[in-house]
């Protein structure tokens, strides 16, 4: 009896200290977030995953400062730059079904190229060492028009040299995600965001997860972005390269990016070689390693080499912190153009990492 008592007592003391812990961290979580607070600005939301489990998602601020409404985990935000996970994943999905090769040559895709680039390969895209000259830089002062990913490759007409020989060097590139969509449009024979909803967004019941397209699909419970000028917020949520979407386009929300997590924690889209390919640092045919794998940065943080990706556009500044090992995800998604939220990604993964 005394046995049971001490065993009953000792449960609810475990119990007790696991609460208290855990409200420790979610008062951490919202004093690292507090610039995030005003409930009258643009904000964030956030989510921690920790063993498949959701232990910390919240919404601050509002998503679209005309209505005055709150952000909720449900609030769907431009990813930006975190799109390119989902386009690189799109490539090995059809290298999957052995529908490409990624030593293959871009040229093998487009009837027509411009001869310096023909040479490139697929796989020199999805790891920035393509050499290609970022197409922002090579926009008309005259643009009025949005971009879209078509318009990206044809501005390489207008160049005739790349930064450096492709797959000998680093160089980050929307170019190259920008032409990553448009083989995927060529292989599968359906447009970029079809794909995307067919192989990835329906499967794993994204549901409101959309490459947004103007005129052509809507945005769900959207945050609008926003910038801080001359002492004010004021709405920026579209520039001419907004409508790019191999290189940023996605919308979604942290519920259900963390779907996206799990399918890949689980190997549910590619085998375990594959997935972690792409979150690994890679070695250039020449021996050079660079800290990118495929749709994916690689850092160390606390002596842990783990996977991450910011995302930045007119308004949205989002980060992802991603350690598989320890099955541990922090995604931040905010609808403003500063800050880079990855030091309160940091801190946060810190708490969960002691």
């Amino acid at each position: 009896m005394k046995r049971i008592v001490f065993g009953i007592l000792y449960l609810a003391l475990a119990f007790n200290s696991n609460a208290q812990s855990n409200k420790k961290i979610k008062l951490a979580i919202d004093s690292i977030l507090s610039r995030y607070a005003n409930p009258n600005e643009p904000g964030a939301s956030v989510l921690v995953l920790k063993n498949n489990k959701v232990v910390f998602k919240k919404g601050y601020g509002v998503s679209n400062l005309n209505t005055g409404e709150s952000i909720k985990p449900n609030t769907n935000f431009r990813l930006a730059s975190v799109t390119k996970q989902f386009t690189a994943m799109s490539i090995l999905l059809l290298e999957k079904k052995h529908k490409l090769s990624l030593e293959d040559p871009i040229s093998k895709y487009f009837s027509i190229l411009p001869p310096y680039i023909a040479k490139i390969k697929i796989k020199d895209l999805l790891t920035h060492s393509s050499g290609l000259i970022d197409y922002e830089d090579l926009m008309p002062v005259t643009q009025t028009i949005q971009l879209h990913d078509t318009n990206c490759l044809q501005l390489m007409f207008m160049a005739d040299t790349l930064y450096f020989p492709a797959g000998t060097q680093y160089k980050y590139s929307n170019t190259g995600y920008a032409i990553l969509s448009l083989i995927v449009e060529q292989v599968s024979g359906k447009p970029f965001a079809q794909f995307l909803q067919e192989n990835i967004f329906k499967p794993l019941k994204m549901k409101t997860t959309v490459a947004f397209e103007e005129d052509k699909s809507t945005v769900a419970n959207r945050a609008f972005g926003n910038t801080y000028e001359q002492g004010k917020w004021i709405q920026t949520d579209q520039s001419l390269t907004s409508a790019v979407l191999g290189d940023g386009g996605i919308y979604t929300n942290v519920e259900e990016y963390t779907k996206w997590i799990k399918a890949l924690w689980d190997y549910k889209l590619i085998d375990q070689t594959k997935q972690e390919r792409t979150w690994s640092t890679t070695t250039l045919d020449n021996g050079t390693i660079i800290d990118y794998g495929y749709g994916w940065h690689v850092e160390t943080l606390q002596g842990i080499t783990h996977p991450f990706h910011d995302g930045s556009s007119i308004g949205f500044r989002n980060s992802v912190g991603l350690f598989p090992e320890q099955k541990l995800m922090i995604i931040i998604l905010t609808n403003r153009s500063e800050p880079d939220p990855i030091e309160e990604v940091h801190k946060i993964a810190a708490l969960y990492l002691k």
